[in-house]
């Protein structure tokens, strides 16, 4: 992808004017010009007013979008033969995401289940057989990858990134040219571009508090530090109790990002640097009543809008890892804070160049570092309803085989009370997982004029990344089925022997799953591209062919009592790491292509039409699960519509995609089980923003989607609500976890005033249907939300906002048990998680 626009010598004043992209280095799809004025009838602009310049555009078809591209400089809209999605900074602050992955709804097909928090979303695009994390979606800063890998378990990409006032616009691209360019994503590209400096200083100073605990500074200034460098610095500070408050900080954290630029009439150079330290809690699946199909409600003590099994009592725990073997001795343990949450200490630095030669001759580069830790200490469900205390100790001992006539105690771990055995309790485990990660990324590209309007180019992309991790999954505690809970220990006696069910801290299991594994990746891909404008007609093609190279080292395990202790019945079955390790190496080439033609039939109106293929490599958990994991292969077939005038802007396409080879492993009752099936769809993507009548508008964006799978030969089996084992095939069932019909409609009026300006609206987001598993045995309905804002510009320099999420607090469930395969619903229970409850926040800022 690509980033900064540059001024070029060959261009007039008035097209050098025009071609302002902002932060990232950009790359240009050249265009047949009128003959170039003198290049110093146009006073050189900052960086800054470049990106102020563009940002004026960015509700009309004349705005330069810099992603997709192929050489520096960017493209109109107008003329860009794909589906993008553009947001300013204010537009994006408008828009109020929860999140990262929460803005990317606001491109047309895309449905980021952001109920989790602020990291570890699933993204889903239409169309696309996702059913969980992230692979089909990639963030970039400044036109380069944050991680070549889009999704690892643990961690996708939106994970690494969080938004705030250093981001000049968002750059949102489903497809299209994108199969080209960076790690050659199919899905949607995210590219994030950076404020730079200005020649005179400026930037801003905010304060938000939210209604649920959260208190945030933002800060940033450009500024120019000699004749034609400029620089920029910026950041943010966050302490938030969460509206799902776990007694301790739900997200605490920050991040600084740094710019420097420098201009040349004939290029650009800047370097950045960004370094993010943020600790999140991660919340998955909690019970909520389910009477029947698309009808939720509370569990008794659990709300699923507010409710998390975090609490002070369970808060600072030790999972026990190592073995050790003499009778009654202590297992080596590893301490955790569930403070920690899901949390990023990552740290990225880049460095963008652009030069023209003349002559038609042109280079970019892209280079990007990522490096740093992506933990996760977190509760999971586990798979099972909650029970009564008594009747889960009563399962126990069925299950473990022990005496009958036992005597039971239970007490709460963090005062030592007696236990109600009455009370609702469940299991959830604690899951311990330490991440490593590293990636240099480079993207090249060298261009070339080859006559009036045609433009050729050539470039190599190349990654090298790796991943250490150590997983201690599992790890069940009994827990009160309520929010906040306590951790339960209990010890069953017959006078004689004594069993603990659990150990003194609540623990029921040890670790169910431990993986230590060294990944090393390498790709590298060359592409030749051709962009020919010819009249009304930009035509555009290319090919990329691509290699991976992933060498892995997996730890060897075993199962056993961690302290040759029978009656501690708690780790006797844990999983552990031993001696030596297997390994797994993988090499692939694999080819995309695409084509694509767009006619401006004036300049309000364009329409264009695209074919490509991309493919998906596997990642690195994958190839784990299945060392033989094929390369995935995606057709896509699209056309597109986009109109303007003073009172509508329409922006329409519809596509139709095909999927070979897509892998899918999942863990049930009856083992793991990893199979490769193929997929269908077509669909619509729509956004329209109307202006009845002045300081008025009405924007309508969504999708729909019929997408079916296909191509898989076999069964799955898993256990029935009626206890049986059955066997499905998945062949015609829908898409999981896909809506077939999303949108959000948004009605806006703007007051102008003698003092400045407010401005108001309300956003009502719909999400339809959809099932949580691939054989449509988890129906998770349908559900609504509503969300406002108000802003009040005051003067050149102050403003104040106030902006609400769920105001209705409706219970909008976005993923079911993902443990399970099939029926999920028991007694009217299901595991499942929903969307957050009602928060408010009001922002000062002051801007200079």
């Amino acid at each position: 992808m690509n980033s900064k626009p540059l001024t070029r010598l060959t261009l007039s004043a008035a097209i050098a004017a025009t071609l302002m992209s902002g932060v990232a280095y950009a790359q240009q799809t050249p265009q047949t010009q009128p003959s170039p004025a003198p290049a110093t009838t146009t006073p050189q602009q900052s960086p800054g007013a470049q990106q102020q310049a563009n940002a004026k555009k960015a509700t009309t078809l004349e705005q330069v979008v810099v992603t997709g591209t192929a050489t520096f400089g960017g493209i109109k809209k107008i003329d860009a033969s794909y589906s993008i999605t553009s947001m300013t900074a204010q537009q994006i602050k408008e828009a109020n995401p929860k999140s990262a992955a929460d803005l990317l709804k606001a491109s047309p097909g895309i449905y980021p289940e952001s109920s989790g928090g602020q990291t570890g979303a699933n993204i889903e695009v239409a169309g696309f057989p996702g059913g969980g994390d992230a692979p089909y979606a990639t963030y970039q800063l400044n036109g380069i990858p944050l991680y070549p890998m889009s999704t690892l378990s643990f961690m996708e990409n939106s994970s690494l990134f969080r938004l705030d006032d250093t981001i000049d616009r968002a750059e949102i691209v489903q497809g299209g040219p994108s199969v080209l360019y960076g790690n050659g994503q199919p899905g949607v590209t995210a590219n994030f571009l950076l404020r730079e400096g200005t020649d005179v200083p400026s930037g801003d100073i905010g304060f938000t508090y939210g209604s649920e605990g959260m208190e945030r500074l933002d800060g940033f200034i450009g500024f120019k530090v000699a004749d034609n460098w400029y620089g920029s610095i910026g950041g943010w500070w966050r302490r938030s109790d969460g509206v799902r408050d776990p007694q301790f900080p739900a997200d605490n954290g920050g991040s600084l990002t740094a710019t420097l630029t420098r201009d040349w009439d004939s290029g650009s150079l800047m370097f950045y640097a960004r370094t993010l330290k943020d600790h999140n809690q991660f919340v998955t699946d909690t019970p909520i009543l389910n009477p029947s199909q698309g009808n939720f409600s509370n569990y008794p003590g659990f709300s699923p809008l507010t409710g998390t099994f975090g609490s002070k009592a369970d808060q600072y725990e030790t999972i026990q890892t190592t073995p050790c073997f003499t009778a009654g001795c202590t297992p080596g343990g590893i301490p955790v804070n569930l403070a920690k949450g899901r949390g990023a200490d990552i740290h990225i630095l880049g460095a963008n160049f652009d030069w023209d030669f003349g002559n038609g001759w042109s280079i970019s580069d892209k280079l990007g570092f990522t490096g740093g830790e992506m933990n996760t200490v977190s509760f999971f469900s586990t798979g099972n309803n909650p029970t009564t205390l008594a009747g889960y100790i009563a399962g126990e001992e069925t299950a473990d085989k022990l005496p009958a006539g036992l005597t039971a105690t239970a007490t709460y771990t963090n005062n030592g009370a007696a236990a109600d055995m009455n009370q609702n309790v469940t299991t959830q485990g604690l899951w311990y997982v330490h991440k490593v990660i590293q990636a240099i990324s480079n993207e090249f590209h060298v261009s070339k004029e080859l006559f009036d309007g045609n433009t050729l180019t050539f470039g190599n992309y190349t990654a090298v990344y790796n991943d250490h991790d150590t997983w201690y999954l599992g790890n069940n505690m009994l827990l009160q089925a309520q929010n906040n809970p306590n951790p339960i220990a209990v010890t069953l006696t017959n006078g004689t022997n004594t069993w603990d069910l659990s150990s003194p801290q609540g623990f029921v299991s040890g670790a169910s799953t431990a993986v230590r594994e060294r990944w090393n990746g390498f790709n590298t891909a060359f592409f030749l591209t051709d962009t020919w404008k010819y009249n009304d007609w930009t035509f555009d093609g290319g090919m990329r062919v691509e290699r991976q190279k992933a060498d892995g080292a997996i730890g060897n395990t075993t199962t056993g009592d961690l302290d040759a202790n029978p009656y501690t019945l708690y780790n006797n079955g844990a999983q552990y790491f031993a001696p030596g390790q297997s390994y797994i190496n993988y090499l692939k080439t694999a080819k995309s292509w695409t084509l694509g033609a767009n006619y401006e039939f004036n300049p309000n109106m364009s329409a264009y039409i695209r074919v490509n293929q991309g493919i998906h490599f596997p990642g690195f958990d994958d190839l784990r699960g299945l060392p033989s994991t094929p390369v995935q292969k995606i057709k896509n077939y699209e056309i597109g519509f986009k109109y303007q005038s003073d009172w509508i802007y329409a922006d329409l396409s519809a596509y139709r995609r095909l999927f070979y080879n897509v892998p899918y492993t999942i863990t049930t009752d009856t083992g793991q089980q990893t199979f490769v099936y193929g997929s269908q769809s077509r669909g619509v993507n729509f956004t329209t923003t109307v202006k009845p009548i002045e300081h008025t508008s009405v924007t309508f964006s969504g999708d729909y989607m019929d997408g079916h799978y296909y191509r898989y030969i076999g069964c799955v089996t898993y256990t029935a609500q009626n206890g049986t084992t059955q066997c499905a095939s998945i062949n015609g069932m829908e898409l999981q976890r896909q809506p077939k019909f999303q949108f959000r409609l948004t009605p806006a009026y703007e007051l102008p005033t003698s003092w400045g300006s407010i401005k108001a609206w309300i956003t009502y987001e719909y999400v339809g249907n959809r099932y949580g598993d691939l054989i449509q045995q988890q129906p998770l309905g349908n559900f609504y939300d509503l969300s406002f804002g108000v802003l009040a510009n005051v003067g050149q320099h102050w403003s104040y906002s106030v902006q609400g999420t769920n105001l209705t607090n409706q219970i909008g469930i976005t993923e079911g048990n993902a443990r399970l395969f099939g029926f999920a619903s028991s007694n009217g229970v299901i595991l499942a998680r929903s969307i957050e409850g009602r928060e408010v926040n009001g922002q000062i800022k002051y801007s200079f």
